[in-house]
């Protein structure tokens, strides 16, 4: 009589309504069953361990899991997968289309070619963290072959590698993409946790700016007098407004010395020059107006109403306070090239147009104003914005203060030696009385 023949389907066992589990042709384990999916479903899911005990305590966990009402991870494609999902279905919809467009080139730039082969369900803290290690150290030079596309190649290119390497703000940046992108995945039930919120990259120092000085400032509004846009940069540093906020700014929102910022102008890369709303909520506000900015304004209208007359019909007209001379938008680029230019009539460095924003706020500091009136001013969302932007500058006042206390007391103890233990100076009488 024939020996029963060995085959899987002989080997199976069904262990206590857990599910089946039985031996592959390589040996290894395999346990099978029924658990509950996103959208309320079931589906058969499989397990796999060197032993049948371990194959069996893998679904029994995920079972178990599934008995508490919460489904298992249906997501079987790759990193890269759903990060084109999420850009193209998900992040487009909640995003201003310039953030959208940052975040696409992180996507493409260094989350695809870095961690994009990585099953989604099989991604790990350990991969995530020693990918960012490993872009923290690469020259970008070469890796992306910058210096190759240059006429004359001088760094990587040439085998001088630049290190050109990736800044902190950077990497924390792309760091939060990665979050971002595995978050909506587990709100969407796809993987149980977002590794990438147990690895940190360290905090980044702040960016470092230069902001004018009072001096600087009198020096820079002095070059720009008699400039068509005199007005824009003076209303630039009594309030510091952004950019975009500046060329969106219409006629309509100026009433009664007060100006409300509901818009921003900015160049997109699908509609052009576009009227959006704030950066953020917080950013729509209504700000006092200085009163020399106030006659500024008066006189950039009346300069603005003779180039439409002087213009004819040919003049577009759309209601924003500083133009071109054809009466259309500004560009923000060309807002900055002209910056660029009146910087250097005015002698002074080199400097970006959103440190007029910061000149504003340290001027500001320094003459007292209080950090919830300069959050109120600025547009910030959480006055802890306004208090970390600008550490450095309440940091320099509190040394002024205690430097200017420690005088007086230095004064007071020379007063003391110099009158000895009883005696009373006329200057201490004076306060006592």
């Amino acid at each position: 009589m024939n020996a029963p023949r060995d085959t899987p389907a002989s080997r199976r066992v069904r262990a206590n309504g857990d599910g089946t589990v039985y031996q592959r042709k390589d040996g290894r384990w395999e346990a099978a069953g029924y658990v509950l999916a996103p959208g309320n479903t079931r589906r058969r899911i499989r397990v796999y361990g060197t032993t049948r005990k371990d194959a069996l305590a893998k679904l029994t966990e995920k079972i178990a899991t599934s008995n508490r009402g919460l489904p298992v991870p249906s997501a079987q494609g790759s990193v890269a997968a759903y990060l084109t999902y999420w850009l193209e279905n998900v992040a487009v919809h909640h995003l201003r289309e310039n953030t959208h467009t940052r975040y696409t080139t992180c996507v493409h730039r260094y989350l695809i070619p870095g961690l994009g082969k990585k099953k989604l369900t099989k991604l790990t803290a350990k991969d995530v963290r020693t990918w960012l290690n490993q872009l923290r150290t690469t020259c970008q030079c070469c890796t992306r072959g910058l210096d190759a596309r240059r006429d004359q190649p001088r760094c990587c290119a040439a085998s001088q590698c630049c290190h050109k390497l990736l800044s902190p703000l950077t990497l924390t940046y792309i760091h939060s993409v990665l979050k971002s992108a595995l978050e909506h995945a587990v709100r969407e039930e796809e993987i149980p946790r977002n590794v990438a919120r147990n690895v940190r990259t360290g905090t980044p120092r702040p960016r470092r700016f230069e902001p004018l000085t009072a001096d600087e400032a009198r020096q820079f509004l002095a070059a720009t007098r008699g400039h068509r846009l005199h007005a824009l940069f003076e209303l630039a540093l009594h309030t510091g407004l952004r950019k975009g906020e500046l060329l969106g700014l219409c006629w309509e929102d100026l009433d009664r010395g007060t100006a409300a910022i509901r818009r921003t102008l900015q160049r997109t890369s699908a509609g052009g020059l576009t009227t959006l709303p704030t950066k953020t909520r917080a950013s729509e506000r209504r700000i006092a107006l200085p009163t020399r900015c106030v006659q500024s304004l008066k006189l950039q209208h009346e300069q603005q109403k003779r180039e439409r007359e002087a213009a004819g019909t040919t003049r577009q007209h759309d209601g924003h306070v500083f133009t071109t001379v054809q009466g259309r938008p500004i560009d923000p680029t060309n807002l900055t090239r002209t910056f660029t230019t009146l910087l250097r009539k005015a002698s002074l460095r080199r400097i970006r147009f959103h440190d007029l924003r910061h000149s504003t706020a340290t001027l500001l500091l320094q003459q007292g104003v209080e950090l919830v009136v300069l959050k109120e001013l600025l547009g910030h969302a959480h006055i802890g914005v306004t208090a970390t932007v600008y550490a450095h500058v309440r940091l320099r006042l509190q040394r002024d203060a205690i430097d200017t206390l420690s005088t007086a007391l230095g004064s007071l103890e020379i007063t003391e030696t110099t009158y000895g233990d009883g005696a009373e100076p006329p200057a201490c009488a004076a306060l006592v009385r």
